[in-house]
């Protein structure tokens, strides 16, 4: 071991991880919560002004790429944006509970080392990605249905394709900087590249006359930006606990092992929200309600992210707090951070639901505010005050999920999102689809039903899992005290 990895003190952000549980998930989730709001606020606005809001403002031309197909566009392309955020973010989570877990051991030698795997792997994953989606967009977008819109999806969606790169560097060096406690300067990163994203869309949509690729080439040039901002901090700067020194760098078997038996099961766990997204999809056009339907979808799940940030900000730092617990065997904090984060989830959820139900028919105008596109906005309100149903619900499935992740158990945490997320969800679309001839409405019910389900198996899980620990952990240490 270098004498680096012996004397160097901890990080502020360590302490934290460390300390009371309660504070550690508030702490870590709080920084979290706001950088998650701005990036999901970001994608909000972006539908905005992909729907030719504000339109007047910037340009005196009439672009053609905006409006209902403009989303509809984006809608199609979305479930691979997704793709690529789920894999980038799950190795993220791999890599960075392997992390937590070593600073709770008290082995910085070996958190140095998962952060350059997790780095390097986030990298060759990203080129081999970029290749294929890119090659084949076309193909890909006309086998799922945009025919209709296929120009406008594969130049928005190849856009994003070739930033890919960023979107994986970017995600695994926010869990690297989580996962020693630096929650701060991830969510600095996160706002500004958000922030930045938000300001560039209209000039590159209107004024530059560029529609729907536009909004593309915005989100990317924010990315490649952002990501110059962590490379300076992870490895010029170098006042992180992580340090890394890539001079004769070797992959390790345990190491890779350890990163993705975790990472691998979130990756699909993340990718199941793709998945499920295109799976509902292609039920909506079974439905017979095509790029209307899309569009209706597209932009209502945006404001489902906006209202379960404060859970995935919080599964951030259940994931990073449990994980540094389990590490060193303290499965009363564990415990402690796991059911505080849900109560508390619990709570603020019941009274987003409230608000966004109360506010639907308002939230629809601004998303219909052309003529043409007035056609979805009861459809977008219904969307709205159905969805809301499952938020308080989800806080217990999502908090479940990030203890699993955080204790190593990704197979755990996969089985209980593909539960909640695939499974249920699909399986209940489709019946009250095909059987049931609910049509579009029954499609959002299914997402509502599912996710319930999902989430209260999930909890009963979780917490069965801790109480075996815990008696484990209890016959090893009455064992060993006893003569």
């Amino acid at each position: 071991m270098t004498r680096e990895s012996i004397t160097k003190p901890e990080t502020k952000g360590v302490k934290t991880l460390l300390g009371d549980p309660k504070k550690a998930v508030i702490k870590l989730a709080v920084p979290m919560i706001i950088a998650m709001s701005a990036h999901t606020i970001y994608n909000l606005v972006d539908a905005i002004w992909v729907s030719g809001f504000g339109q007047d403002i910037f340009t005196s031309d009439k672009i053609v790429e905006v409006g209902t197909s403009a989303l509809a566009a984006v809608g199609y392309a979305m479930p691979f944006y997704m793709m690529l955020m789920a894999i980038s973010i799950g190795l993220g989570i791999g890599g960075g509970s392997a992390i937590s877990r070593r600073i709770g051991a008290k082995d910085k030698k070996g958190a140095d080392n998962c952060a350059i795997h997790s780095i390097i792997i986030s990298l060759i994953v990203a080129i081999i990605f970029t290749i294929i989606l890119f090659t084949f967009a076309d193909k890909i977008f006309i086998s799922i249905g945009a025919a209709e819109i296929a120009n406008m999806a594969v130049s928005y969606g190849r856009i994003i394709f070739a930033g890919s790169i960023f979107i994986f560097f970017i995600n695994n060096a926010l869990a690297i900087l989580r996962a020693e406690g630096d929650a701060n300067r991830a969510m600095y990163a996160m706002l500004f590249g958000a922030i930045l994203n938000i300001v560039l869309d209209p000039f590159f949509i209107y004024t530059f006359g560029w529609g729907v690729a536009g909004a593309a080439f915005a989100t990317i040039l924010s990315m490649g930006i952002t990501a110059l901002i962590l490379i300076y901090w992870l490895f010029f700067r170098r006042d992180t606990y992580v340090t890394f020194k890539f001079r004769a760098f070797k992959f390790k078997k345990d190491i890779l092992k350890d990163i993705f038996r975790v990472g691998l099961p979130a990756s699909v766990q993340q990718l199941s929200m793709a998945i499920t997204m295109l799976a509902i999809i292609l039920i909506i056009n079974m439905a017979g309600n095509g790029k209307e339907g899309v569009a209706v979808y597209n932009t209502g799940w945006r404001i489902v992210m906006i209202a379960v940030l404060p859970l995935l900000g919080m599964a951030t730092a259940v994931t990073s707090v449990t994980g540094a617990a389990f590490g060193a065997r303290s499965y009363d904090k564990l415990k402690t951070a796991y059911l505080y984060a849900a109560k508390t989830g619990f709570l603020i959820e019941i009274i987003l639901a409230i608000v966004i139900f109360i506010l639907a028919p308002l939230i629809s105008i601004v998303f219909t505010t052309r003529p043409e596109d007035i056609v979805i906005r009861n459809d977008l309100t219904l969307f709205f005050q159905i969805s809301c149903v499952f938020y308080p619900g989800a806080a217990f499935g999502i908090a479940s999920s990030a203890m699993f992740q955080g204790t190593g158990k990704g197979t755990y945490s996969l089985i209980a999102t593909l539960l909640r997320t695939i499974v249920l969800t699909i399986a209940f679309a489709l019946i009250f689809v095909l059987v049931f001839d609910t049509g579009i409405v029954g499609i959002w019910w299914a997402i509502v039903v599912g996710n319930l389900i999902g989430s209260i198996v999930s909890f009963i899980w979780g917490n069965l899992y801790i109480r075996k620990m815990k008696i484990k952990l209890e016959k090893k240490q009455s064992t060993r005290a006893t003569p």
